[in-house]
């Protein structure tokens, strides 16, 4: 029988939810179907949060009741992802892992802030790609970008593309695209594919900007992560 392995999606107030539950519902599916998966939602305390939605939701396992998983997946959001980037009781965890860590969108920022994405190439959402040097980081404009143990998302929906690219890794090709099949994943957006050149840089450098104000605050990261913004535009 294989090794069990665990997958811990680590929960935070105010994350983005799209970016914890669709790379969930892929890895959930998996482990569904492949058994030695385990597949935990994780946070520091078991306490009902906020997300970016209406939507409240509460880990299932603490930290400490999980630790050093196989697989670690971090979502992204706005100004509570900044906050996070100084919550050293989650950074630590996003550390202790015993494998591959994963993020999704501007997860990527708590990954450059645990010190896990120095000299490694990585992706974010667009708005925030111009930062990721600011840990060492290269920034690749890719749906996914996987270099070792650390695999990073883009933007919010670009989490469901990395789970099915990491449910290939671990279980094969075969598993992952009867996962791609139970999830009747074939996007088509209905207003077409984003002309990157057309994307409301000057709306989003501003929401950026603001969401670093309320994040981090007087943090010595929050000049710096400005000042990247604004160079960027």
């Amino acid at each position: 029988m294989a090794t069990e392995k665990t997958i811990a999606f680590v929960l935070y107030p105010g994350c983005t939810i799209l970016d914890l539950v669709g790379p969930l519902q892929v890895l959930s599916t998996l482990a569904a179907m492949r058994p030695e998966f385990r597949v935990v939602v994780v946070g520091e305390r078991l306490e009902t949060w906020e997300t970016d939605t209406p939507l409240l939701v509460r880990a299932g396992h603490t930290f400490d009741e999980v630790p050093a998983p196989d697989v670690i997946v971090v979502p992204g959001g706005g100004a509570p992802t900044l906050r996070a980037m100084a919550e050293e009781n989650l950074l630590a965890y996003v550390r202790g892992g015993s494998g591959q860590v994963t993020s999704v969108c501007t997860g990527s920022l708590i990954l450059g802030a645990a010190g896990l994405l120095d000299g490694r190439r990585a992706t974010t959402h667009w708005s925030m790609l111009d930062v990721l040097p600011e840990f060492g980081a290269t920034p690749v404009r890719e749906r996914w970008v996987a270099d070792g143990p650390v695999l990073t998302a883009a933007g919010v929906s670009a989490g469901i593309d990395m789970a099915l690219h990491l449910s290939a890794e671990l279980a094969g090709l075969e598993p992952a695209r009867a996962v791609q099949y139970a999830l009747e994943y074939d996007p088509r957006p209905p207003h077409g594919r984003p002309d990157w050149d057309q994307a409301p840089k000057e709306l989003y450098t501003a929401l950026s900007e603001q969401w670093v104000r309320e994040g981090l605050g007087e943090h010595p990261l929050a000049a710096r992560i400005t000042a990247r913004l604004k160079a960027a535009n």
